[in-house]
């Protein structure tokens, strides 16, 4: 049996044999053909470290690069547009046009809007209301992870926060049902120099967007603190239209965020029993 040295200089041979004879018949006019045959009999020659090199290459070069999954929404809605008239009605009657959008400097990842209501009634006191809605939109990144992650990290952190603020008594917190992917009501009273305030705060994430929403109601100069109970019935329905809200923004928009960059540095903590 032949060794493979053997068996190449075998084939050199070979090769030289055929150019000398095609030289020999075309004489002249084939020497581009000579060239040609000549090259194809040498090509063998280290063909098996060449394509060694050649699978090596395209090997690394076929390496994926790292990805992550795109987060779900892309973009935010107008904040003081999240609520309909008639919810706004409900909660803040006699300021149901006053809402007052947060400062941001990217309106697509962080935005917010409050509203405030007076109903004077005399001598008999004031029926007060203070309402507010703050969303917070996570991209995914590569460094830090999918924005659905980050999101819900962030709703835990500031469902911590709304639990444990300074001077709240009485606190109660509950899941609520059908409002986003998690969402937690948290209610506490709160006393405060003007009066005694009842707090609800209700946090949810839906995909990659945590939503806060912050309604306190007080009776004041005399008049009867408002009943907790309709207080969060309220709060948890507009919780439930922010989230729709989100949705509807971003079936508009045809938007689903890519997975390049990071969310805006997280908003301060969301302003509680507010007056």
């Amino acid at each position: 049996m032949m060794s493979e040295g053997t068996m190449r200089s075998a084939q050199r041979d070979l090769c030289d044999q055929r150019v000398r004879r095609f030289g020999r018949v075309l004489l002249g006019a084939a020497a581009v053909p000579v060239v040609l045959l000549a090259a194809g009999c040498s090509s063998d020659s280290g063909s098996d470290e060449a394509s060694k090199n050649s699978t090596a290459e395209t090997s690394a070069s076929a390496s994926p690069s790292p990805t992550v999954q795109a987060a779900a929404y892309g973009t935010l809605p107008e904040a003081c547009s999240v609520l309909t008239k008639d919810t706004l009605g409900d909660l803040v009657p006699e300021g149901a046009k006053s809402g007052k959008e947060g400062k941001s400097d990217d309106t697509a990842s962080r935005a917010s809007c409050s509203w405030s209501s007076l109903d004077n009634n005399g001598v008999k006191g004031s029926q007060f209301r203070w309402l507010n809605v703050s969303m917070l939109r996570f991209d995914s990144d590569l460094a830090r992870g999918e924005g659905d992650k980050l999101a819900r990290q962030y709703y835990e952190k500031q469902l911590n926060d709304v639990q444990s603020v300074e001077g709240a008594k009485n606190v109660k917190s509950e899941p609520v049902a059908g409002t986003g992917d998690e969402a937690t009501a948290v209610r506490y009273d709160l006393k405060k120099k003007e009066g005694a305030f009842k707090q609800q705060t209700v946090v949810t994430r839906v995909e990659n967007v945590v939503i806060t929403l912050d309604y306190n109601g007080a009776g004041l100069a005399g008049e009867k603190t408002p009943n907790a109970d309709t207080l969060t019935k309220l709060a948890k329905k507009a919780a439930k239209e922010a989230v729709a809200a989100v949705a509807k923004a971003n079936d508009k928009a045809g938007d689903k965020a890519d997975g390049g960059s990071s969310a805006s540095a997280a908003p301060s903590k969301s302003a509680v029993g507010k007056s």
